[in-house]
Parts: C-alpha cells; sequence; structure tokens
C-alpha cells in the first residue's frame, strides 16, 4: 500500500480514488471563487450562434444537438421537451401541458402559445361532489384533464419549425431505449413518489424496480416511451389525439370509472394568444395571461416599482440585503397571490379583469395595503403545488424560446398509459369544487395553471428569456430573479444563485434560504413573519438566456438549485 492512503482507497491511472457514495455524504469546505460576485456558483455560458438551458444535462444536449443538425430554437425546443419527458419523467412530459412564449425573429415580435388541457365533458360539479365531496382528487384518472403537449409540439414545428418530428424526436427515443443514469435531483423526487408509483400496475412495472423508487446512479430504460414517440415521428399529433395513443388512454380510463372520451381528445388544440406585459425600470416583462398565474408576476413587480415612494422607503433601503426590501417583496406577493385566489379562472368561463390588475395605478391603489412594520395576516387559502420542467432555446437565426410544461404534481395523476411509458397529469387537481368560484370545475373548462414562460424585451428587441419551475414557486420566484436581473443589474446566473425565499399563501409560512434567515430572519420575525430556515428544495428551479444588448451574444444560467445545465455553441 502506498504510504499516507487508507485502506479501501483504490487507485486508477496513478490516482487515488474513493468509494463513490450517495451525493450528500462527502463533507468538505467550499472552494472559493476568484472573480465577480463571490457568491455565484458557475460563469455564465456564453456563445453566439444558438443556446439550450434546461433542468437535466442530457435533454439540453438532445435541443443542440438539433441546433448542430440545422434546426432552428423552435425545433430545439421540442427535442429538449421530449427528452426531458425522458430523464425527468417526474415532472413532465407528453401526458402533461405546456405553454410558450417566444420571439420570432423573422416576424420582429413575441408570440404566445397556450396548449393547456380542459377538463372532460362529462366532469360536471355534480359528479365530482357526489363522488369525492368537497375536495378535488390528487391522483387517478379523475385528477386529469385532456394533455396539451403534444398538440403544442405539433403546433410549433408546424408554423416554426424546419426539420420534423423525425428530426427533433430521434434524441428522447434514443436516450429512452438505450437508458440514462438518474441524477440527485430528479432521484430524490422519485424516491418522494413512492407510494404514489406504487397505486397504478402500468406505473409501478415501469416507474418502480422491484417495488422500490429508481434513485441516483441507477440506470433507467423506458421502451414504452420510445415507441410514443415513434408513433408521433410517423403519424404527428394525430397518432396521439386521433389515434392509438387517445385509444389506450380512453380504453383505461373507461375500464376504471374515468371520464374521457375520443371526443374529449378530438377537440384538443392548442391557441395562439396575446401575452400580458407591464414595465418595469426601463424593460418590458411578458407573460401568459390567464388561466396561468402569470398576472401575479406583473402585479409584483408593479407593486416593487410604485410602492416604494409611497411607502417612505429610500432608494438606499432597496437592495437584496436590506430587511425592508425583502418585507415589502414578500408583502407583494401576498396582494398578487391574493388576487389571483380572486380572479383567476378560465377566460372564457368568467371575465378576469387583467387590464386593471397589471395597471400602474391600481398597484398604486394597493400599496395601501403594504404596513412596513408589520406582516400582513392571511385567510387560509387553496394553493396549487407542483413539479414542473422549464426550458429555454436561441439559434443564429435570433429566435428565442421561453418553454414550460409539467404533469402537474411528482409524476401527476400516478397512471401510466399502457404501452406507451408516460403518466397523465393530475391538472384537475387544480380546480376547487366550491361553486361559483372562477376555478370552479366544469365541462371543457381550463383549471387554474401554475405554468408561466417568463420574456424580457427592451427598446423593442428581445433581452430575457427566463423561467422558474416548482407549482406556486414559479410566479414570487420569477420576480425576485427579474428585480436581481433588471433592478439591481445581475448577470443571469448570479439572478439566480442568489438566495430567494417562499412563501405559502394556504398558511402564511415564509421560508428564506440559509444566508438570507441567518441575515434578516430575526427582522423579519420581529415584524410578525412566520420565518423558517430552508435549503433550495422549494426555491424552484430557474434557467435562462439573456441576450447582450451590445454583442448579440447569447448569456446562459442554470439553477444550481437543479441538475441542470446551459449549453451554448
Amino acid at each position: 500500500m502506498l504510504a499516507g492512503f487508507a485502506a479501501g482507497v483504490s487507485l486508477v491511472a496513478g490516482v487515488p480514488v474513493g468509494a463513490q457514495t450517495a451525493p450528500g455524504t462527502f463533507d468538505a469546505y467550499r472552494g472559493d471563487r476568484s472573480t465577480g460576485w463571490l457568491g455565484q456558483t458557475r460563469s455564465e455560458v456564453m456563445a453566439l450562434n444558438g443556446m439550450v438551458a434546461t433542468s437535466q444535462p442530457l435533454a439540453a444536449e438532445a435541443g443542440i444537438e438539433v441546433l448542430h443538425a440545422g434546426g432552428n430554437a423552435f425545433d430545439a425546443a421540442v427535442a429538449t421537451a421530449a427528452a426531458i419527458n425522458v430523464v425527468e419523467p417526474e415532472a413532465t412530459g407528453m401526458g402533461g401541458d405546456m405553454f410558450v412564449l417566444a420571439w420570432v425573429a423573422k416576424e420582429h415580435r413575441l408570440v404566445a402559445l397556450d396548449a393547456s388541457g380542459r377538463a372532460p365533458m362529462a366532469a360536471t360539479l355534480a359528479h365530482y361532489r357526489a363522488k369525492f365531496g368537497e375536495n378535488m382528487p390528487e391522483d387517478g384518472l379523475e385528477s386529469a384533464v385532456v394533455p396539451g403537449a403534444v398538440d403544442g409540439w405539433a403546433t410549433l414545428l408546424g408554423k416554426y419549425g424546419k426539420l420534423g418530428w423525425h428530426g427533433v424526436l430521434a434524441p428522447a427515443i434514443r436516450i429512452a431505449e438505450q437508458g440514462f443514469p438518474i441524477s440527485q435531483r430528479i432521484g430524490t423526487e422519485w424516491g418522494m413518489s413512492r407510494d404514489l408509483l406504487a397505486k397504478d400496475p402500468d406505473t409501478a412495472a415501469i416507474y418502480l424496480n422491484h417495488g422500490t423508487a429508481w434513485h441516483w446512479g441507477d440506470i433507467f430504460r423506458n421502451p414504452d416511451l420510445g415507441k410514443a414517440f415513434r408513433l408521433l415521428a410517423d403519424g404527428g399529433r394525430d397518432a396521439y389525439y386521433n389515434g392509438p395513443i387517445a385509444q389506450a388512454i380512453v380504453a383505461k380510463s373507461q375500464a376504471h370509472g374515468g371520464l374521457f372520451t375520443m371526443a374529449d381528445f378530438a377537440q384538443m388544440h392548442a391557441r395562439w394568444v396575446d401575452p400580458i406585459s407591464t414595465t418595469f425600470n426601463g424593460y418590458v416583462i411578458h407573460e401568459m395571461p390567464p388561466s396561468t398565474q402569470g398576472f401575479a408576476v406583473l402585479e409584483m413587480m408593479n407593486l416593487i416599482e410604485v410602492c416604494p415612494a409611497r411607502l417612505g422607503l429610500s432608494p438606499d433601503r432597496i437592495n437584496p440585503k436590506s430587511a425592508d426590501f425583502w418585507h415589502l417583496m414578500v408583502e407583494a406577493k401576498k396582494i398578487a397571490y391574493a388576487d389571483l385566489r380572486t380572479y383567476n379562472g378560465d377566460p372564457d368561463f368568467s371575465h378576469v379583469p387583467v387590464a386593471m390588475l397589471i395597471s400602474k395605478e391600481f398597484a398604486a391603489q394597493r400599496c395601501a395595503k403594504i404596513d412596513m412594520k408589520h406582516a400582513a395576516a392571511l385567510d387560509p387559502s387553496e394553493e396549487p403545488l407542483g413539479g414542473t420542467a422549464y426550458l429555454t432555446t436561441a439559434d443564429a437565426e435570433g429566435n428565442v424560446v421561453s418553454f414550460i410544461y409539467s404533469v402537474y404534481n411528482f409524476f401527476g395523476s400516478g397512471v401510466t398509459v399502457p404501452g406507451y411509458g408516460f403518466v397523465l397529469n393530475d391538472r384537475a387537481a387544480a380546480f376547487t369544487l366550491k361553486p361559483d368560484r372562477p376555478n370552479t370545475i366544469a365541462p371543457g373548462k381550463r383549471p387554474f395553471y401554475t405554468l408561466i414562460p417568463g420574456f424580457v424585451t427592451h427598446d423593442g428587441k428581445p433581452f430575457a428569456s427566463l423561467g422558474v419551475m416548482y407549482g406556486d414557486q414559479q410566479a414570487q420566484g420569477q420576480a425576485q430573479v427579474l428585480v436581481n436581473m433588471l433592478l439591481f443589474g445581475a448577470n443571469p446566473q448570479a439572478a439566480g444563485d442568489a438566495a430567494r425565499f417562499a412563501h405559502a399563501q394556504r398558511t402564511n409560512r415564509l421560508q428564506l434560504e440559509s444566508q438570507l434567515y441567518d441575515a434578516i430572519g430575526a427582522d423579519l420575525k420581529a415584524r410578525g413573519h412566520d420565518v423558517h430556515s430552508a435549503d433550495g428544495f422549494d426555491m424552484g428551479g430557474y434557467q435562462a438566456i439573456m441576450i447582450d444588448p451590445t454583442t448579440g451574444a447569447y448569456r446562459g444560467a442554470s439553477d444550481p438549485r437543479k441538475d441542470g445545465e446551459a449549453i451554448g455553441f
């Protein structure tokens, strides 16, 4: 044995190597950065010809592969999304829904695509109250809406793509059939879902390993999902909505007391909508309209811009180390989320006064609800949860895509489509069974959607594409990142690396990441906040591409709280 090396340590190519244990068992002091903000976890990724950023490296590489093959940002977005279905099945997939904000270079404009699903036509309030009482089911077939993601993929590819189905799905098919090692964060989320996965035999057969959850480092293969992708490659969206995939979903639904019919699937069509926006510090922030929570981001940003002067806060008190700033942020979040609860729903069924909610005048009125010395009390409320995956892509032509999609909670309904290897969403769980609410369930209605891709323009040009996934953290997380970027001047990586809060409207519980808690937790407690220290798990996962206004270079960022990366070429 070489002197100085302990027993059990082997040599590989002359280098001592210890046993590779599970993540979290290694303990050492963290190294220091030498340039820039020392709290930044990594440098920005910078490139000229294209970029992909998402929460799993293999999915990001799938998008880059398609760009190298001659595809554009729209092709790369669908390729990345399909690959995420394989490598993050707990978060998203073709059993879910999606939303897109995209800058179309040749049209010099921002477009918005809503590919959200609707409740089955048999989904009446009377049916659900008779069967489930006062609360929507959180899993099972009746927790699902008609999935919209695949129709969204088809709509993007049909209008703006270059390669077609075969070209964009090839990487996902390869990963599904060859397998991949499960990464750390995804393995954690998988393990949290074991009991749900055991409820459905089709799910357990794929997503459990002899009755236990697949975990970090395991090689996971899903040839059934590869088969589903091959059907799409050959038959397009009709193979899903009018063909064997929908038939398999409906057959399972009818065999187990569900509500889906083939007519429900035939009526699924994504739609182009008008994004909503507000200004902030010279920038324009764009979000999806209802039934998403997009207007909450804009309302928060308006409050943060308008209220300091009305509350007597001098500019030096608005900074990321100031307790006053964080108190203002949390109180602004409470106001915006209360308005979500009051107003948000499917605009096809009830009026949502968006123009009022995102106006500066409305924000100025709302400032009176903020007491800088005391935290506001809240009535208990329902609160959306959820997982989600976010991705953003850009190409040499100047197209930039901000794309988010989800099966809602981890592994959605827990129901796997037999023969095709993907889980159905549980988005219907976001409905309420209280009558006469904007979000009350009804046939053909879209529920409250937490999903919100973000986009920023400046001087009529794209400036940033970004998103923060994870349920109701999306709007509050996005607002925090935007303030870091647009007010405090953080680069896109630093904007996401900085400490965040997560506030629960349901319980009024406020979580702060550890350094932030140590610095201002006592101050916020003194103001009446129910403050707790937390790690990054509940803070969401952020990805972004910024477009440098001087050089046009893409500047990518990926959240260290997830497993992902930004890749450029």
